[in-house]
């Protein structure tokens, strides 16, 4: 399928509607999780070469925290959740019912809180992936990974980057009681899984 500006749009508007369907769901989940504290929303979902991945999502040689889900098989992937320091403290904090601890190492709890939240929204993603494209998709459990920039992002790209020119990421939107903390998911395909959603969003256009 020839990848013209056209395709593209139309190829992430669907995906727009098919994320935010999954972002309803991890929302749901989320406030059934906090007793109605945390919400989530997709704000926009975007297409753009490996290459340019860190000039376009502004990392540098920050402190990043990451979650990563990764997709077993030929129709694989990986899922990614981003977070600055602050941004992922505040977000361990309000699972934990706590004050961020900026300065302190991550302890374990804290360590689990993230990953639970990226189990909740990686699943949730996983089953939107699985009823578009008609095939069980086999997600690792989530594991937490923290460093500096953009070696964070090599650390969890490099074996897609060999295999795959193009990444989706997803604008996402945390409230916990009004206030907004601002922090992103990551999705990069193997060329397999990459052709299999291309195909469903031909057919469902």
């Amino acid at each position: 399928m020839s990848h013209t500006a056209d395709n593209v749009s139309q190829e992430l508007a669907v995906l727009r509607e098919l994320f935010a369907s999954a972002t309803h769901d991890a929302s749901a989940a989320m406030c059934r999780w906090t007793d109605g504290a945390i919400s989530v929303v997709l704000d926009e979902i975007h297409k753009i070469p490996m290459e340019e991945v860190g000039a376009r999502l502004g990392i540098g040689d920050d402190l990043l925290t990451m979650v990563v889900m990764t997709l077993e098989g030929e129709l694989g992937g990986s899922l990614i959740l981003v977070f600055d320091e602050t941004n992922g403290r505040q977000l361990a904090a309000s699972l934990l019912g706590r004050e961020a601890a900026a300065s302190s190492p991550w302890s374990d709890l804290e360590k689990s809180a993230l990953a639970e939240t990226g189990n909740i929204l990686g699943c949730a993603y996983v089953n939107a992936l699985t009823r578009l494209i008609g095939t069980n998709l086999l997600p690792s459990p989530p594991y937490f990974i923290q460093d500096y920039g953009i070696s964070v992002l090599e650390q969890a790209l490099t074996a897609q980057a060999v295999a795959s020119d193009s990444l989706l990421f997803c604008d996402i939107g945390f409230r916990r009681e009004g206030s907004r903390l601002d922090w992103r998911v990551l999705f990069v395909p193997t060329p397999q899984l990459q052709a299999a959603l291309e195909h469903s969003l031909c057919t469902a256009r």
